[in-house]
């Protein structure tokens, strides 16, 4: 077989993999143990992320045509690619904060719903919340205002209905009168 024969289907693979990607992202694995690694691929995988080690000529081919073409600049030693296809920013935050407690781990770069960061900006995306925490946030700011006029309903009707005392009309009147009384004592009295 040829070398060409044997490579199409690791790019094919790869084409498969980022193919519908949310989003993807490049680090350099050098240096992390077998355990620290061994740990990455878990919270990944429990993360829905795609998590694989490729030549960078073959995610170069795999690449060409799609988004993350942009990506190719970075494809320069030791490569690993992250690839959510669900929530765009789910790789960047997994790898982040991975990368907290293993500083051997290295970002590279990302593309993230078709924009490409550099690793300052992966390390800013990863700040977004996930989706079902901002729904969760949404859903709870929605929630308070419902449940404080729930609450209030509640204790009028737990007071029994009684709306709060009408005001007295007579002190607006004595107001109105003493504001037009000033009024007259201006007037030039006549000798």
């Amino acid at each position: 077989m040829a070398k060409v024969e044997l490579k199409k289907p690791v790019v094919d693979e790869i084409s498969e993999v980022v193919k519908d990607a949310q989003g993807v992202v490049l680090v350099d694995y050098r240096g992390l143990t077998v355990e620290q690694d061994t740990i990455l691929r878990k919270q990944l995988r429990e993360a829905g992320i795609t998590y694989k080690v490729y030549k960078n000529t073959m995610m170069n081919f795999a690449f060409k045509g799609t988004d993350f073409e942009v990506l190719a600049p970075h494809l320069e030693g030791p490569s690993a690619i992250a690839v959510s296809k669900e929530d765009a920013t789910a790789p960047a935050r997994v790898i982040v904060k991975f990368a907290k407690e293993a500083p051997n781990l290295e970002l590279k770069a990302g593309v993230i719903e078709g924009v490409l960061y550099d690793a300052k900006g992966i390390a800013e995306v990863a700040k977004i919340p996930s989706r079902e925490e901002l729904l969760s946030k949404l859903l709870g700011s929605l929630q308070s205002p419902l449940s404080n006029f729930a609450r209030v309903l509640n204790q009028i009707a737990e007071k029994g209905g009684e709306a709060a005392p009408a005001k007295e009309e007579a002190p607006v009147e004595e107001a109105k009168a003493e504001e037009a009384a000033p009024a007259e004592e201006a007037a030039p009295a006549e000798e």
